[in-house]
């Protein structure tokens, strides 16, 4: 879970900045603030955090005490999502925009303990994400990360990071979760979506999560709040909005649903907290 805001890698994995009108900042560590990415670490019980992303963690823990739960959730249900793509969907091509920092098992990790030869371009903002990315695939190949931004799908889709490792003619599983909802309705996500969707071959899919208020009576506005003061801001959204991103993509069963219930292979444990989370997987028939 990361924001979409781009740094300038000023390497060939980089971004070349500023592309779509949307400024580049420095390839730095910002520490002033507290960062999705490194929140959703620590939630997750990571070390890969700053004092001012526990801080601000703790104040949403406190607004929305189920986080923990949900962030495992959501993971679990990325996990299940991608087995069933590379399995049942046939898919050797993986384009995972917003990755944020790595928690085994990894998404190439997934997929190639079923099909080992399974490439994947891992696209996030952060630098401390990307160091520790490339740490951990530095002798893997197949495999490339970038740093770019989801705001500007184009720039993503055509950045050679990208592109020598993703075969736009050929099948494609598009990852964004969690991550959505770092995108404000300023910056236009369905339009955003729309432009990756459009560029994915027939037979590719695309797999979602995005948070919601609908399950909760007070909308946890107050853990929402929450990230006003960190580098990206949290909109969630309802069902009906969340299910426009998928556009004419034919959602496969059980549809669009909280992430506990797509597919779970355990039953849920008693007195498990509602999860305000969403998550589907789609595909692109035609």
């Amino acid at each position: 879970m990361t924001s979409p805001r781009s740094n300038d890698g000023g390497d060939s994995d980089g971004v070349d900045g500023g592309k779509g009108g949307i400024d580049a900042p420095p390839l730095t560590i910002d520490t002033s603030k507290p960062h999705p990415a490194r929140m959703y670490d620590y939630f997750l019980g990571g070390k890969d955090n700053y004092e001012v992303d526990q801080a601000a963690a703790e104040k949403f823990i406190k607004a929305a005490p189920e986080v923990r739960v949900g962030v495992r959730a959501n993971r679990t249900f990325m996990h299940r999502a991608v087995r069933h793509v590379v399995a049942e969907g046939g898919i050797r091509q993986i384009l995972d925009i917003g990755t944020g920092l790595p928690t085994e098992p990894n998404v190439h990790q997934i997929a190639r303990a079923i099909a080992p030869g399974t490439r994947i371009a891992y696209v996030d903002n952060d630098p401390i994400v990307s160091t520790h990315s490339r740490a951990l695939i530095d002798d893997e190949t197949d495999t490339s990360v970038v740093l770019a931004d989801l705001r500007d799908p184009l720039g993503v889709l055509d950045h050679p990071g990208v592109r020598k490792i993703i075969d736009f003619d050929r099948p494609v599983a598009l990852l964004l979760v969690a991550i959505l909802h770092f995108v404000t309705e300023a910056e236009d996500p369905k339009a955003v979506v729309a432009a990756l969707r459009d560029a994915l071959p027939t037979g590719s899919y695309l797999i979602l999560s995005h948070a919601t208020g609908d399950v909760h009576e007070d909308g946890r506005k107050d853990a929402v709040a929450v990230y006003k003061n960190a580098t990206a801001s949290m909109n969630p959204r309802t069902r009906a909005q969340v299910l426009d991103f998928f556009g004419d993509f034919t959602l496969v069963d059980p549809g669009l649903v909280l992430v506990p219930d797509w597919r779970p292979e355990e039953p849920a444990q008693p007195g498990t907290p509602p999860i305000g989370i969403y998550g589907g997987v789609a595909r692109k028939d035609g």
